[in-house]
């Protein structure tokens, strides 16, 4: 078993700077939760407490139901992968990879064998004779992480592993670990501020801001049911589009009233908002770039956009609109959709109208920017 609880956990730094407040969350044994934020979230913050090389100001952090507060990080049985892979410049791969081992004086056929197995599961084997220096970014993060595969521990710990390395690596990285996933078949909790990376890998996603969580939850729940605007606008690429608009009900239908357009809200949220009995009046109204559609002509569902930019990005493009009322959107339209005459004509200062259906469509309070239907 290799589960992970932290209860009521706080930091504060210098008596008056909180850096995570009120963390709660219990992690199953074997079980992928990615920490997910903003640049000084309190994510890796979080993080480092679970390994012991943070201290804890309040709460309690247990792993297997020890409490682990005051035990050090050597004792926690935890590897850790750092965003800066932390390897000795002067030693070989196989040496990086085997140098814990060595610490516990473990004998060197056991060592040879771990190191070795490692580095065939990582496919670095052609490497191990070589130093840090004559390896590429990805090749480092291949050693850091077999240096933390060898010590069998209960939880895998991983902190922006992968935010030095190029976009290409970064992608090729990301199907790796998920397959040692497999492989090694243990608790992991990884750090990153790329969304698209908790989308991908995590089984569970813990979005946090300032020091708090604002949702927990596998990659599909929050990306349909944010709880509120601001895990709406964190999940998701290019971010969700966030308007004012005008929730109406007309003979126990719900409409959106949205720069002269009618959009009915139909299917399961219409009826949510039904059993909520959301009150008519001023929300914010969220619709994802990728569910916009072009119409032929200007209708009692659509709007009229200007086009500012027109990314073309190979099989969709992301089309940049200002809205009559000075408000900007995008717009993310698959090229199969269009026909040639259609894409050519989309140039800066065009116009044209757009549309969402309502099914489609996240319905945030105006005040509190809490999700009307989803919580």
């Amino acid at each position: 078993m290799a589960t992970v609880k932290l209860t009521n956990v706080k930091k504060i730094y210098d008596k008056h700077v909180v850096a995570v407040q009120d963390f709660n969350l219990e992690i199953a044994d074997k079980e992928f939760v990615v920490f997910v934020g903003p640049s000084g979230c309190g994510k890796s913050t979080t993080l480092r407490m679970i390994a012991g090389l943070e201290d804890i100001s309040e709460g309690t952090i247990e792993i297997d139901g020890e409490v682990v507060n005051d035990l050090q990080p050597k004792d926690r049985n935890i590897a850790m992968v750092f965003q800066n892979y932390a390897l000795y410049p002067h030693m070989t791969v196989y040496d990086n990879i085997a140098f814990s081992l060595r610490l516990k004086k473990t004998p060197e056929d056991i060592v040879y064998d771990k190191v070795t197995k490692a580095a065939e599961i990582l496919g670095i084997t052609d490497y191990l004779l070589r130093k840090p220096k004559a390896l590429s970014g990805g090749q480092r993060q291949r050693v850091a992480i077999g240096r933390a595969m060898v010590r069998d521990s209960k939880v895998f710990l991983m902190d922006e592993p992968l935010s030095n390395l190029d976009a290409k690596l970064r992608n090729q990285m990301r199907a790796e670990i998920i397959q040692l996933r497999e492989k090694i078949d243990t608790t992991f909790v990884y750090v990153t501020h790329d969304q698209t990376e908790a989308m991908t890998l995590g089984d569970r996603i813990v979005i946090m801001k300032d020091g708090y969580i604002q949702q927990v939850g596998s990659p599909m729940d929050v990306f349909e049911k944010p709880v509120n605007l601001f895990v709406a606008e964190f999940i998701g690429a290019p971010k969700m589009n966030i308007m004012d608009a005008e929730l109406i009900v007309e003979d126990g239908k719900y409409y959106v009233h949205l720069l002269g357009a009618k959009i009915p809200v139909d299917g399961f949220k219409g009826e949510l908002l039904k059993e909520r009995n959301v009150a008519p009046g001023k929300i914010k109204l969220g619709i994802r770039p990728e569910h916009l559609t072009l119409t032929a002509e200007k209708s009692e569902k659509s709007f009229e956009c200007q086009l500012q930019v027109n990314e073309m990005m190979g099989s969709e493009l992301h089309l940049h609109v200002v809205l009559s009322d000075g408000e900007k959107m995008i717009a993310r339209i698959p090229t199969i959709n269009l026909a040639p005459e259609q894409r050519a004509g989309l140039v800066a200062g065009c116009t044209f109208c757009i549309t969402a259906e309502g099914k489609a469509m996240h319905f945030f309070d105006a005040e509190t920017e809490k999700n009307l239907i989803f919580d």
